[in-house]
């Protein structure tokens, strides 16, 4: 995305361990939960790839990414518990920013989150076979960083996304935190946001980082927390305000995150 914030980011609390995995929870992973995850999502996206043949709207896909979603938690043994879900339904549209700690993030707000919305992904996995297929009939939006001129007209679809009404959710640090602490994050949320003048909603995962860190792939099943912040009215504000907002989004969600975790 073109505008990046240059405020650093607030003091961070150490990265989280990593404990010792017993060999009994490594097989069982091995063995049966990773096969069950492969098998359970090339199963639903199939069937999305069906659905999306008439499918316009992309509701019916979007119910099958939500099974799908739950699905991959219950194989997990991970419980989420959502706070202060009513914020949610204060506005018919919004940008939802959210911490990036995992692969499970996705599944997650998909399970949890309770009306149809799109994501923002980068624009080369459009072209991987199955994966961009799903992304293009779901009617994702593709973000691509090729040049400046490139990733501004991605933020001007992501904006016209939400004029439309279409809720839009984002990972604003651009990636999976291989630490487990918020990573700086780019100013694109914001600017859609103001430019489609929406609130943006602070969310917080808590619990993903451990359940399946970066660069891991056995799972450690524990209770997730998904927290929903106020929402933050962008009425008046311009683009040169995304910064700002950006920062404030930011300092939410770190707050929190320190809070719960």
């Amino acid at each position: 995305m073109p505008v990046e914030t240059e405020i650093q980011p607030p003091e961070e609390s150490a990265a989280p361990r990593r404990p010792e995995i017993p060999l009994a929870v490594r097989w069982l992973t091995y063995l049966f939960i990773l096969p069950l995850l492969v098998l359970s999502t090339a199963f639903f996206g199939s069937i999305s790839l069906v659905v999306g043949l008439w499918d316009k709207k992309g509701s019916q896909q979007h119910a099958i990414a939500r099974v799908w979603a739950r699905v991959l938690l219950t194989i997990a043994f991970s419980r989420v518990t959502l706070e202060h879900a009513e914020r949610l339904r204060a506005h018919e549209t919004a940008v939802y920013a959210c911490n990036h700690l995992s692969y499970y993030d996705t599944p997650v707000l998909f399970a949890k989150l309770p009306f149809q919305f799109r994501i923002l992904a980068k624009a080369p996995l459009w072209k991987v076979p199955f994966i961009g297929w799903y992304l293009e009939r779901s009617g994702q939006v593709p973000i691509d960083q090729s040049s400046a001129r490139a990733g501004v007209a991605s933020l001007g679809r992501g904006a016209k996304t939400l004029e439309a009404g279409i809720p839009l959710v984002i990972f604003p640090e651009g990636g999976r935190s291989a630490t487990g602490e918020l990573q700086p994050m780019v100013a694109g949320a914001a600017w859609m946001a103001i430019r489609a003048q929406v609130p943006i909603v602070p969310l917080t995962l808590v619990g993903t980082y451990e359940l399946l860190p970066i660069h891991v792939y056995i799972l450690r099943p524990r209770p997730l927390k998904l927290i929903v912040g106020e929402p933050i009215p962008t009425v008046g504000m311009t683009t040169k305000d995304a910064d700002a907002l950006m920062e404030r989004v930011r300092g939410v969600i770190h707050a929190t995150y320190i809070e719960e975790h």
